[in-house]
């Protein structure tokens, strides 16, 4: 079955256009609209579009530019979100020998939120890499860490809805992006030297006015398309950690280890 096929058969109702976590803010409830549509319009979607990281024709392309870098070539330890158009680049790393780690979706189960997958112990116990990479085979294979026991992370990939040349991003709204990547500072896990990157689709990336920049941001330092390699040289520091004040209640509400985390890091600051 053809993608544009597959494609016509997914209609989503005006509660999915509008997305799980629109309102928050309309600028960018706007934007990400537009970037949906009009992957939805051109057919480079694959599945669904609306109210996720949708994947699209070419995320392999984009994932073999990434793996080309110097930056995925010396890290030993990737961290990488969950997505579908993410799968090519977590099976790369895995065949290039690195171990990923990537955040149970949406962090809204009861388990331990971080699956470990170590080619070689996946290897060990014949798992296929193919399907380790996906993200129901990484929380069904992978080993389960707190944020807290994880390893330092050599780079980090986020998933992205829209991108800018100057390093903005935005995810499907509902911050878990910046919020993991706060907490990796606040622990120790990443420095401003640890490189932050993206694959998306070419049509993903927009005017810099679209998404201005506030100080909690964090930037991409590298975006790979399925048709170009962007390096970002942005001018200020990255975010030093959680913006407590700006997190959504629903976040500290749903996502059942925070508010415990949350206590613990600002004891560690001593607030």
């Amino acid at each position: 079955m053809s993608h544009s096929t597959l494609n016509s058969t997914l209609v989503a109702t005006d509660a999915e256009k509008a997305g799980r976590w629109s309102g928050r803010n309309t600028d960018k409830d706007r934007l990400r609209a537009e970037v949906w549509q009009e992957l939805e319009d051109s057919g480079q979607n694959i599945g669904p579009v609306w109210s996720r990281i949708s994947n699209w024709v070419g995320a392999e392309n984009a994932a073999k530019r990434l793996s080309e870098l110097d930056v995925w070539r010396q890290a030993m330890v990737v961290k990488c979100n969950p997505d579908p158009p993410q799968i090519a680049v977590r099976l790369r790393a895995l065949y290039d020998g690195k171990t990923v780690l990537m955040p149970v979706p949406e962090f809204s189960t009861g388990e331990l939120p971080w699956a470990k997958l170590d080619p070689a112990v996946l290897e060990s116990k014949g798992v296929q890499f193919e399907m380790a990479a996906t993200s129901a085979g990484a929380v069904q294979v992978g080993e389960k860490l707190s944020f807290e026991d994880l390893p330092a992370l050599d780079i980090c990939v986020c998933g992205c809805v829209a991108v800018t040349r100057a390093g903005g991003r935005t995810g499907k709204g509902g911050g878990f992006a910046d919020l993991e990547l706060g907490l990796f500072r606040d622990l120790g896990k990443i420095t401003d030297r640890t490189p932050i990157v993206t694959t998306v689709h070419s049509s993903m990336v927009v005017e810099d006015d679209r998404l201005p920049i506030m100080a909690h941001d964090s930037l991409l330092d590298w975006i790979v398309t399925e048709n170009e390699v962007i390096e970002v040289r942005h001018q200020r520091q990255q975010p030093d950690g959680v913006y407590w004040d700006l997190v959504h209640p629903d976040q500290l509400r749903d996502i059942w280890f925070l508010p415990a985390l949350k206590e613990k890091i600002l004891a560690g600051k001593g607030k």
